[in-house]
């Protein structure tokens, strides 16, 4: 499982590509972009082509899921966390309406702890991020956590092995991708360091 986040700030062929990186087998692609209002959001979506919308999980103004159709919601840790006793109806109105919930952590206490049933949990950062740089790996091990755990910082092809090792289910990825030479390739080869049997 390879998930994609968008880049915070707008890319000159961002949406080229990421039509490109649908076509090449992109199911998960977080959409986050903390500087836009819902009116830019709105834009950003209605220039992907329809059939790939049920691709896409939302990290802001979660309602254009629903408007969309898209795949479904990503709660950020300060934001689940913001939600506390009204997270769990929050939750359950989306995925008794067909969606994806997600959700992030910064330590892997948190994350056992985490009482509702998200499909996936990222963790992160579990490799140094090569889209912050000075932003320290720390190798977290979860194999023994019967969860679906995303490992998200420092992620592409090498290190995608490294964190299946660690007992991760799927990668999350950002500068991987979007700072590659070529993100096309470089997205196939992330996908290519999965056993056949647990790429999607």
């Amino acid at each position: 499982m390879v998930i994609l986040i968008s880049p915070e700030n707008d890319l000159p062929n961002e949406l080229q590509l990421l039509h490109q990186l649908f076509e090449a087998g992109l199911e998960y692609y977080h959409f986050r972009k903390p500087g836009y209002t819902i009116h830019q959001y709105k834009a950003y979506l209605e220039q992907i082509d329809s059939k790939f919308l049920n691709r896409i999980m939302i990290h802001n103004h979660h309602e254009l899921a629903e408007a969309f159709s898209l795949k479904g919601i990503h709660f950020e840790e300060r934001k689940w966390r913001e939600k506390g006793a009204d997270l769990e109806a929050y939750l359950v109105h989306f995925k008794n309406n067909g969606f994806k919930v997600s959700s992030s952590y910064h330590e892997v206490e948190d994350l056992e702890a985490q009482p509702l049933n998200f499909d996936y949990y990222m963790l992160s950062p579990v490799f140094g991020a090569i889209s912050k740089p000075g932003y320290e790996g720390r190798g977290f091990e979860v194999s023994h956590i019967l969860k679906k755990i995303i490992g998200m910082g420092g992620i592409n092809a090498k290190t995608t092995v490294d964190a299946l090792t660690l007992g991760f289910t799927g990668v999350g990825t950002l500068g991987g991708i979007w700072n590659a030479q070529n993100p096309i390739e470089e997205f196939r080869a992330i996908q290519n360091a999965f056993p056949n049997h647990i790429r999607s």
